[in-house]
């Protein structure tokens, strides 16, 4: 009687955030997979169940293409934002030892974060244009002659503009990670004969992961959905798979879009999946 008792007050307790979860989450996403199976054309949403618009989709090389390229993004800002990210948060880890300095520059990596998304990838434009702040400096000291035109609407300003965004979500689970190793852990190392590599290879970085791994998957996910950064940095010049998503709905191809965003969020959770499976996250819950 007990036992049944204690049944219902965990579905009690548990069934206002079940209902939060099914209405804000799993509804959308259903929707979203129903309408990724209708059936559209100039003036009309038809509701049916077809697949065309993902054969149309899988079969086509720019889907390829502009897959590949969103793949690219995110590899490159992952790469950098991990470099940038676990320095910062080992610096504030194991350099800084005054908790009110390392919460002062932990707020400071805030910062950024007091704007808007769009502020501060415009911000980039006259720092980076071809009359911009950084080609009139190199201009001035003799290191080109001319402005570097690779700066501003490219790939190259994309990814600087998704590793200044988004290097905040890799700092902060590493540097939880890293304040959670046990500090003897290091000193033994230390007294065994280490050197600071190798007690960074063998103690602190394997220590790190579960941390790597969360910044990671906010990295990927956010860079893979993308699409306002490549919009603005690129000039329009190049794509991703959330500006394919974005010019669809803007022509109101809504199942077209549907069936992206399916395909999206599959190769999204493959990749996850693959991370989860590479580290054990559940020891930073």
């Amino acid at each position: 009687m007990a036992s049944d008792t204690s049944k219902r007050s965990s579905y009690f307790l548990i069934s206002p955030m079940a209902l939060i979860f099914a209405v804000f989450l799993v509804i959308p996403l259903l929707t979203i997979v129903v309408v990724s199976f209708w059936d559209y054309d100039e003036y009309r949403i038809l509701p049916d169940f077809i697949l065309e618009n993902y054969s149309y989709l899988l079969g086509s090389s720019v889907t390829w293409s502009i897959y590949l390229n969103t793949l690219k993004y995110a590899a490159l800002t992952w790469v950098f934002t991990l470099l940038i990210g676990f320095t910062v948060a080992y610096f504030l880890a194991f350099h800084v030892r005054s908790l009110t300095w390392q919460i002062v520059l932990f707020m400071l990596c805030t910062i950024p974060f007091w704007t808007s998304n769009i502020i501060r990838m415009i911000s980039w434009i006259p720092f980076l244009g071809r009359n911009g702040l950084l080609n009139s400096a190199l201009i001035n000291l003799g290191i080109v002659d001319q402005p570097l035109e690779f700066l501003l609407f490219s790939d190259f300003a994309v990814v600087l503009a998704d590793v200044h965004l988004y290097t905040l979500f890799m700092v902060v689970p590493i540097f939880n990670s890293m304040m959670r190793i046990d500090r003897s852990l290091i000193e033994a190392a230390r007294d065994a004969g280490a050197s600071g590599f190798e007690t960074l290879k063998s103690v602190i970085v394997p220590l790190s992961k579960p941390g790597i791994a969360i910044g990671s998957i906010f990295v990927i996910t956010v860079v893979m959905g993308d699409f306002i950064t490549v919009r603005l940095m690129s000039g329009g010049q190049s794509a991703s798979v959330g500006l394919q998503i974005s010019n669809e709905i803007g022509l109101l191809q809504y199942p077209a879009a549907a069936a992206s965003a399916v395909v999206l969020l599959i190769t999204v959770l493959l990749i996850v999946t693959a991370l989860l499976r590479l580290v054990d996250i559940r020891k930073e819950l």
